[in-house]
């Protein structure tokens, strides 16, 4: 090859890159001024379905003017709203060939199908509870029968003391591990403050990140992690419920650390305000997000308390805490490990009351028997899946993506563990993104 050629082929080459480099930015620019779109469809949304944002730490500037009469709901125009951002997508994810641009384009495509499903929801529209969570949440959960939750609370009978009904024994262990109502501070407090040093060993969390503990009462949830931007979180606990002694720890993690504290101010840190994708700073509760949120927040706690560490933190300083005996304790974890998959039989509950194939006593029927609610437990449950419906799927479902992509990159080493969980907790994801990796 002569000089001149090898000179042209390094001209052609540079026209070739700095072509490339170009359409990029182009591609970004294009794709900043979709999620600046995203933002504020999503702000106008909320004017008028109360639960529909639960985060935003944006600019004020994104915020829309205040509606004046939020009763006509604008179903049409919000959805041809979805329709056209879902175009410019879909245009751009043709035309790029950059591999983060589209990722990034897809997340917003699924989490504007949930919008879209949303909106239909909040006007009345309803379809059948696979579509809906699989529009919402990106996700369909598996169907079981009744027997395959007889055939898991058979396997109580040689774990719980004492005869007659499974649940009702179930219940009287349980009762001895309530917290007393004026212990039930002191224990949150000394659970949270173990968690997070827990997850301070594993991970550099943003400077002053930090959250406010408020005990509130009459909530179809037990907990409830109200995300204000900052690195800050609210984090309420709801009193009304009977609070056992596991759930102190279960809480601190899901709501806390690592769980949904942690996952929004490293959201926060590394993709909006590192990055600058505008469109993370809103969280649509009804949205694939939610998925990895509750599914991570789940599987944090088996991070932070792995094996029988959960178990063995509260006998050891929990329950001298709240000045309860240990008797029956190992009974009990055991049994909650069935009550694990025993949650399966909420989304049926879900599921059944959504497909309107079940009744209102029939569902409160599966949260006791199967589900192992105490009675007040049980109507506290329905009233939540009547305002959540399909998300219940979350929990359970998400649960698993979760483990079973974090597992399944990082075997059984708990510092592989830990690395993937911040990766996952780091970055955009959705359950269709957990389930590729496992075809892959």
């Amino acid at each position: 090859m002569t000089i001149k050629s090898i000179f042209t082929c390094i001209v052609v080459c540079i026209i070739i890159a700095c072509s490339s480099e170009k359409q990029s930015e182009n591609d970004e620019a294009r794709l900043k001024e979709i999620g600046r779109k995203y933002v504020v469809l999503g702000l106008t949304i909320g004017q008028y379905d109360p639960d529909f944002v639960d985060a935003y730490y944006g600019p004020d500037s994104l915020r829309p003017k205040a509606v004046r009469d939020t009763s006509a709901f604008p179903k049409d125009s919000l959805i041809l709203q979805v329709s056209g951002l879902q175009k410019q997508i879909a245009e751009l994810v043709a035309a790029s060939t950059n591999d983060t641009i589209r990722s990034r384009a897809d997340w917003l495509a699924s989490q504007l199908t949930a919008f879209e499903r949303r909106i239909k929801i909040f006007s009345g529209e309803i379809a059948p509870f696979d579509t809906e969570s699989k529009d919402l949440f990106d996700a369909v959960a598996p169907v079981y029968s009744e027997k395959h939750f007889q055939d898991l609370i058979a396997k109580l009978d040689g774990i719980l003391p004492g005869k007659g009904p499974l649940p009702d024994r179930f219940q009287k262990l349980a009762t001895r591990f309530l917290i007393p109502k004026n212990k039930i501070d002191t224990v949150f407090q000394v659970a949270i403050a173990e968690a997070r040093k827990r997850t301070l060993q594993h991970y550099t969390l943003p400077p002053g990140e930090n959250f406010k503990l408020e005990y509130v009462t009459d909530k179809p949830w037990s907990g409830y992690n109200w995300y204000k931007g900052n690195y800050q979180s609210l984090i309420q606990i709801n009193i009304s419920q009977p609070i056992f002694i596991q759930r102190a720890i279960d809480l601190a993690c899901h709501e806390g650390y690592p769980g949904h504290h942690v996952f929004n101010a490293l959201l926060e840190k590394n993709v909006y305000r590192d990055k600058g994708s505008q469109e993370i700073s809103l969280y649509p509760l009804f949205s694939p997000q939610s998925l990895i949120a509750e599914g991570s927040a789940n599987y944090g706690i088996s991070i932070a308390f792995p094996g029988d560490e959960q178990e063995q933190y509260c006998k050891q300083v929990l329950m001298p805490v709240a000045g309860l005996d240990t008797t029956g304790i190992h009974a009990y974890f055991e049994a909650a490990k069935i009550g694990s998959a025993l949650n399966y039989a909420r989304n049926e509950v879900a599921r059944g009351l959504v497909n309107k194939s079940m009744t209102d006593k029939e569902a409160l029927r599966w949260l006791t028997d199967y589900c192992l609610l105490t009675e007040k437990g049980a109507a506290d449950y329905l009233r939540f899946i009547k305002k959540y419906r399909s998300y219940v799927i979350n929990y359970n479902y998400g649960q698993d993506l979760v483990k079973s992509y974090i597992e399944r990159t990082s075997g059984q080493d708990s510092e592989k563990r830990w690395k993937a969980f911040e990766k996952l907790l780091s970055n955009p994801m959705k359950a269709s993104d957990l389930m590729a990796q496992k075809k892959e």
